[in-house]
């Protein structure tokens, strides 16, 4: 027995020995992990031991500590999104780490407002667009590199002209009367988006976010989901952008970017209009079919034609583009800067019409202790624009060249410009459009700066306050002149006929401080948190004044103070404020459940006192599937998660104190006083969105096939409108909450790696699809009555209506039915069966509403060599001719030209053609009808790109870092069966309610650039 025992411990001590031993062999490894991009840390990277199934992973602050054994080891750092790595120990124990992003993948880091997460922990609609995508585009604003980019987004370029308004809608119209428009937030910053300038010109509105350059920026977030846009509360129901602009990287040493692009600009169509003798057999024939002469009225053959001018090819020329920046960037362990500065200037293809500007942006980050990191950024744009008048003038440049006769010249004998007061100027029925475009002075000088300072300072641990206070500033001065040679100046009887001058100024700016408080734990190695809590506080004022004045010396004297009279001037004040305490808290277990609540409570002044704070909650929540055991075996899918939100955004952007009771400055009898204006509201209160999202995310074979589905369902009530009101009240209306819309849709986005090759500098072939559709409804107002915008019609009310059950953008007239084979009248639909055609026969006959959106875009690599080709679709649409309504009218106006399509107008019994007959005076076959209604549908060939990347080789021998040369084409190619010059515009610049109109708009212009960039 004793025996036993004694054998028996020794066996036990052997055991002992043994297992120290193997114990005293293991040795503990411990670094850091970084990433190549930034810098910055990466918390949740997979450090293992190469063939082992488990390991260690590296906490909030990259870091990481693991055990492992004696002997040759290899460590494997792994991130989704990122190039795992693999390291040999051998005998060190402290080993950092740099982790590039896989070029198959999506960045994995995505700012989401306040904060920012990995890729696949998001919840919410999120795309992403990084700079690469419009690197080689001639985009003057980065609201243009959206279009096509990002399911649900729709992106209209209202016209061709320089610096000029772009329309985004994301996932539909929410509003009537309040803004449409997303959030636009630059570096945390929310930016002003609309016209600054005081003076409409039509289609061509100055847009604001043109001043910001878009190659300062690194990528662009577009929240679509109240998940993703909740945190943004009463200004998010439009959706938010958000763009990050470059910065410095740590570690890094400075490098110098040269860019030069320059290329020509071109109209994409002209309108088929008539020439001379096209015409004048025209107007003869309308005047026979009245019972006239037209000898009689000066309608001569081989008289009235003698000339043939092209008024469209007199005012338009083929404009000059160029574009030139210089940036710095680098950094050390503690600072990283950029710096850079461009020059963009851009010849409109009008005469006259020009766009330039100056622009410069400064980002400094510094980590002043282990603590405290202090950043600081600043965007710097200076733009100076000549513009010309555009569509909504009478004597608008574009739209007087298109109706203008070509019976006449722009020129005399003697080489000089027909104006009024000139001789034989009173023959000439029209203005010379080449004049107003020449003489008149419309520039306009715009200021924007961003600026922002913030602190980030670690309390303890993963537990960080942050406080940042930026500013926006946005200033116009307009000058303008139109002498005495002009329609305005020289032959407007108000005026005086000796010159006209204004001077408009208007200043907005927004201060913005924002703290927030953000907390990152794990519990027990599964459950991991990450917490924030903020406030922000916002206040904006608005200062804007403006002069004119009349009756000048001469035309060498252009400024109001020399004017003989200066009737009219005036100025404004206007602020409003808004504060907020919001919050944030995301929740996974083992990255396989995971859970999101945001809320935000508002505080606006802009609202009556019983209806000033709004709560706006999102609750999301997600399941990745493909981390699931049974999953495992089926190795091809890389990411597989659906998720659902729900919550409320709202919508806060109309005018300032629409609620208070207001008086104003009047006039009666020639005695001044003052009168009621405006109602009081104490109950007027924001806009809400109720939306919900559904998603699911594949990755296939390690990103080489990514597809993310999304379905919502967003409704808007409390919609901000002006309630009409009988005029019996001495009031038209009063601004309240009445009535509700509602968006509804489905969005795919595809992503492939087609032909991978790209290891040796060979054939690389990515494809990028987006596809949405929406549907639009406009669900209650305060009665079933329709309500008309747009333009007045001839015969009809209105161009659109607002109707309960009919979407936004929703055209109204009468139904046109063809020609009378017999007689060559029109025929339309009695609608309402009286016997009669009239007014009260119009009825809903399309909308502008698109079926489909979206874009497709191939990248092809192939050594040095790079490709891209980007179309961009639009389908299901109805756009209003509204231009034919002049140009195709067959009660033969007799001072305008007309399209070609006159040609096929009936003429004789027996003619079948859709082009009733023309006849001078005859009204009823010129109706507003469905007749000037067109399927808008087209296919755009938006963007080829080719470049060229030097060998290193040979770039050596120079001592240059980098070289790249390329050329791109914007609008190359367009299929449509629009009759118009292009299907894309919109003359109401930003409308809701009177959307897809075309009068008179100047179309998209052919930009074809020729670029190279180099790097010291």
């Amino acid at each position: 027995m004793n025996h036993l025992l004694r054998k028996s411990l020794l066996i036990v001590f052997c055991l002992f020995l043994l297992g120290a031993g193997a114990f005293a062999q293991n040795r503990t490894v411990t670094g850091k992990v970084t990433s190549a991009t930034d810098g910055q840390p990466m918390p949740g990277v997979n450090v293992t031991l190469k063939g082992a199934p488990s390991g260690a992973n590296t906490d909030a602050d990259g870091s990481y500590r693991i055990s492992i054994p004696a002997g040759k080891v290899t460590l494997v750092f792994s991130f989704i999104g990122m190039l795992s790595q693999e390291v040999n120990v051998n005998s060190r124990t402290t080993i950092n780490v740099e982790l590039a992003e896989n070029p198959t993948q999506l960045n994995e880091v995505v700012v989401t407002g306040y904060n920012s997460t990995q890729k696949k922990d998001i919840l919410g609609s999120i795309t992403s667009i990084s700079a690469a995508k419009f690197k080689d585009i001639p985009i003057a604003g980065f609201d243009q590199a959206l279009q096509g980019q990002a399911a649900g987004v729709q992106v209209t370029q209202s016209s061709g002209t320089p610096g000029g308004g772009v329309a985004v809608r994301i996932r539909g119209n929410t509003s009537i009367s309040a803004s449409n428009r997303p959030l636009f937030v630059v570096d945390g910053i929310p930016v002003m988006d609309e016209a600054v300038s005081g003076r409409s010109f039509g289609g061509q509105n100055d847009n604001t976010l043109t001043f910001v350059n878009p190659n300062d920026i690194e990528s662009i977030q577009v929240l679509k989901d109240a998940s993703a846009k909740a945190i943004y509360g009463s200004r998010a129901a439009n959706g938010v952008v958000l763009i990050t602009t470059k910065r410095g990287k740590a570690n890094s040493r400075t490098t110098i970017t040269l860019d030069a692009q320059r290329g020509v600009v071109d109209i994409i169509k002209k309108v088929d209009l008539l020439n001379s003798s096209e015409l004048l057999q025209l107007q003869r024939e309308a005047v026979i079919n009245a019972g006239q002469d037209p000898d009689q009225r000066g309608l001569i053959s081989g008289v009235t034609d003698g000339v043939n001018t092209d008024w469209l090819d007199a005012i338009l020329r083929r404009g000059i583009y160029q574009q030139y920046q210089i940036s710095a960037t680098g950094g050390n362990d503690k600072t990283r800067f950029y710096l850079s500065g461009g020059l963009r200037d851009e010849e409109g293809v009008q005469l006259n019409n020009r766009f330039t500007r100056y622009s410069g942006a400064l980002n400094v980050d510094h980590k002043a202790s282990q603590k405290l990191t202090i950043s600081t950024n600043m965007s710097l744009g200076f733009t100076t624009n000549d513009r010309v008048k555009g569509d909504n003038f009478l004597d608008g440049v574009y739209s007087g060249a298109i109706k203008s006769l070509p019976f006449f010249a722009p020129y005399n004998e003697q080489g000089k410009l027909y104006t009024p007061g000139s001789p034989n100027y009173a023959g000439f029925p029209n203005f010379n459009p080449v004049a107003q475009a020449l003489l008149p002075r419309f520039r306009t000088y715009g200021t924007k700066i961003l600026a922002g300072v913030s602190g980030q300072y670690e309390i303890i641990k993963n537990l960080k306050l942050n406080s940042k206070l930026s500013l926006d500033y946005n200033n116009s001065e307009e000058d303008q002149y139109e002498s005495s040679a002009t329609a305005i100046g020289g032959f407007l009887p108000a005026i005086g006929g000796q010159g006209y001058g204004v001077y408009i100024t208007n200043t907005l700016f927004t201060i913005l401080n924002s703290n927030t408080l953000t907390y990152l734990f794990d519990l027990g190695g599964k459950h991991h948190f990450n917490t924030m809590l903020g406030t922000e506080i916002l206040q904006t004022k608005n200062r804007s004044s403006f002069a004119s004045g009349r009756i000048f010396p001469s035309d060498d004297f252009t400024y109001i103070n020399s004017s003989g009279v200066q009737d009219a001037a005036g100025s404004g004040f206007a602020q409003n404020g808004l504060i907020s305490g919001f919050g944030e808290v995301r929740y996974d277990y083992m990255e396989k459940y995971l859970f999101t609540f945001t809320s935000r409570y508002d505080g606006s002044s802009r609202f009556g006192p019983n209806r000033r704070f709004g709560y706006f909650p999102s609750l999301s929540l997600g399941w990745r599937i493909s981390e699931e055991p049974w999953m495992k075996s089926l190795d091809f899918i890389q990411d597989l998660k659906l998720r659902g939100s729900y919550g409320y955004t709202g919508n806060e952007r109309i005018g300032n104190f629409t609620y208070l009771g207001t008086w104003a400055a009047s006039t009666y009898s020639g005695a001044t006083g003052v009168s009621p204006n405006n109602l009081n509201n104490p109950l007027l209160q924001w806009e809400r969105t109720r939306e919900a999202n559904v998603g699911l995310d594949v990755s296939l074979w390690s990103g080489r096939l990514s597809v993310i589905m999304e379905a919502y369902d967003n409704v808007t009530d409390n919609l901000l409108f002006n309630q009409p009101l009988p005029l019996t009240t001495g009031f038209g209306g009063f601004q309240g909450n009445i009535g509700s819309i509602s968006n509804r849709g489905l969005e795919l986005t595809i992503s492939t790696v087609n032909i991978d090759r790209s290891a040796n500098q060979g054939l690389r072939w990515n494809t990028d699809f987006n596809i949405s559709h929406n549907q639009n409804k406009v669900l209650e107002l305060v009665d079933d009555q329709p309500l008309f915008r747009g333009y007045s019609a001839n015969g009809v009310s209105a161009t659109n209506v607002i109707l309960p059950g009919q979407p936004l953008g929703t055209f109204w007239g009468l139904k046109f039915q063809g020609v009378d084979v017999a007689t060559g009248d029109a025929l339309y639909e009695d609608f309402n069966k009286d016997g009669k055609i009239s007014p009260d026969d119009a009825q809903v006959i399309g909308n502008a509403q698109p079926l489909l959106v979206g874009g497709l875009t191939n990248r092809v690599t192939w050594g040095n060599f790079d490709l891209s080709v980007f179309f961009q679709f639009m389908y299901g649409n109805k756009i209003l001719n509204f231009s034919n309504v002049t140009l195709l009218d067959n009660g033969a106006n007799l001072e305008n030209n007309q399209v070609r399509a006159a040609l096929r107008r009936w003429q004789k019994p027996g003619d079948v053609t859709d082009v009733p007959r023309y006849e001078l005076g005859n009204t009823y076959n010129n109706f507003h009808s469905s007749r000037f209604l067109e399927d808008g549908s087209y296919l755009r060939l938006k963007n080829v790109a080719v470049g060229y990347n030097f060998p290193s080789r040979w770039l050596n021998k120079v001592k240059v870092r980098t070289a790249r040369l390329y050329a791109s084409a914007i609008n190359l190619w367009t299929l449509t069966a629009y009759s118009g010059a292009d299907p894309e515009v919109s003359t109401l610049d930003g409308s809701t309610s009177a959307q897809g109109i075309d009068f008179f708009t100047l179309p998209q212009t052919r930009n074809i650039t020729v670029g190279l960039t180099i790097g010291f």
